[in-house]
């Protein structure tokens, strides 16, 4: 069982930064494929970012390409999304989720955090 909680969310200009963080319980977060979705108001829930567990491998969604960073700290049961340049576009709830087997859908999620973009 993994239990994730999200935290960093906020309200910011359009052109600022936010760090989000989801720390999680359990001892196979090292294993586990890490992965940020969002929802905006009135749409579906789309992917933002993923992480393997060693690191080695992270994907992006084409829109936040170049803008956001995903990380991880496996001794800290931790998982970030670093947001720059963000716009108002961004404004979403940011859900953290794992998965333990590559490839397949996400097991967990966390309760999401809201991230408000201002023009």
């Amino acid at each position: 069982q993994v239990q994730l909680v999200e935290s960093g969310g906020g309200l910011v200009q359009a052109g600022g930064s936010l760090r989000l963080s989801c720390a999680a319980s359990g001892r196979t977060f090292s294993r586990n494929v890490m992965g940020w979705f969002r929802q905006a108001p009135g749409k579906e829930r789309e992917f933002v970012a993923s992480i393997s567990w060693s690191s080695s491998r992270t994907y992006y969604a084409d829109s936040v390409k170049g803008r956001f960073t995903i990380s991880r700290d496996n001794a800290k049961n931790t998982v970030y999304l670093q947001m720059n340049s963000l716009k108002p576009e961004d404004t979403a709830v940011y859900y953290c989720a794992a998965k333990v087997v590559p490839g397949t859908e996400y097991d967990y999620w966390g309760q999401g955090t809201q991230v408000t973009v201002s023009s």
